[in-house]
């Protein structure tokens, strides 16, 4: 008899291993950029009644040897701290493509940050200079961590310049990677002037400048994920290499958003996405190249297949709770 796991935070934080998770999520860019994948617009559920909206983020993936299918239920509630509940909460429901039985249901929100962090570590591994030995964050929230985690597995890092106005933020963060990263606070200049930088804030007016940032950096944009959103200045995206993940979310909701509806940014500006630079039909860092910038909206795709890479470890592991969710106990 079949039975649904159930996986809380701290099970997706156990089974989501780095060295798998990127490796899956580079998977997914493939199985994406080759057409092996479908992945339904997201879908929105205003509730202004309540100052908050669901999304609904659907996908199916074929990575040849495995494939994966599921959907990620996620809601922005900006008034949930008075209610004690974090802003956003995601429930992943993992499903069997073959037979749609629901495998697992598991907390969306730390599989959303573990993806988040194997992402910008594809889009590192591809585009930074080999030899990248030093990073810079911009915004310590719980994104920062699995930035750090995420990246130091695909690149020899050892110095880390954490950058944010909230202090203890910043003390927290320092605290949690001391033990393995020569990490200080610094500017958000000096984070810039890193090997790798990645950016994980919420702003809607730029904050990194031009002039800051190293010759052959690579960013990873992350913060921006809606409309509005703005974390680089503009030069930076018009003087560097520029890869998108999906160009209908980018040019809505990415970092690449407000540019590129004022027409300051256009689609000759934009290198490729990075799918394509997965699966070899365009090429990642060249030796000719400056500065590179991945603009990451996170993809359905990403979740299904963190949410493979979790399952198939918690199942082996006999981590969280099983139980009989379609009530087929007692049928023959």
């Amino acid at each position: 008899m079949m039975q649904t796991l159930l996986l809380n935070s701290d099970d997706v934080h156990e089974n989501a291993n780095m060295a798998d998770l990127i490796p899956a999520v580079e998977e997914a860019f493939a199985a994406f950029e080759r057409g092996d994948a479908q992945m339904p617009p997201k879908s929105y559920i205003d509730l202004p009644r309540y100052n908050g909206d669901f999304r609904s983020m659907p996908a199916y993936m074929d990575a040849g040897d495995w494939d994966a299918a599921g959907i990620k239920w996620v809601n922005v509630h900006t008034d949930n701290d008075e209610h004690g509940l974090p802003t956003v909460m995601g429930t992943m429901v993992y499903s069997s493509p073959e037979t749609a039985f629901p495998l697992a249901i598991m907390d969306g929100t730390e599989l959303t940050m573990k993806r988040t962090g194997a992402a910008a570590a594809v889009a590192t591994d591809h585009l930074a200079v080999e030899d990248a030995t030093s990073m810079g964050i911009v915004g310590a929230g719980v994104q920062s961590y699995t930035q750090l985690e995420a990246i130091s597995t695909v690149r020899d890092i050892e110095d880390v310049v954490i950058s944010d106005v909230d202090e203890e933020r910043v003390a927290n963060f320092i605290d949690a990677f001391e033990d393995r990263f020569d990490v200080r606070a610094g500017s958000i200049e000096e984070a810039a002037a890193c090997d790798v930088l990645s950016t994980v804030t919420p702003v809607e007016s730029p904050i990194v400048p031009r002039d800051a940032v190293g010759d052959r950096t690579h960013i990873n944009a992350m913060g921006a994920d809606a409309e509005g959103k703005h974390e680089l200045e503009d030069e930076i995206l018009l003087d560097a290499k520029l890869v998108i993940d999906d160009h209908e979310q980018t040019t809505h909701s990415g970092e690449i958003n407000v540019p590129y509806n004022e027409g300051v940014l256009t689609d000759d500006d934009i290198y490729g996405a990075i799918g394509e630079i997965v699966v070899g039909d365009k090429a990642g860092r060249t030796d000719d190249d400056g500065i590179t910038v991945f603009d990451s909206t996170g993809l359905a795709i990403q979740d299904v297949a963190a949410a493979h890479v979790v399952y198939e470890h918690a199942d082996e592991n006999d981590n969280g709770y099983p139980f009989d969710l379609l009530g087929l106990a007692g049928e023959n």
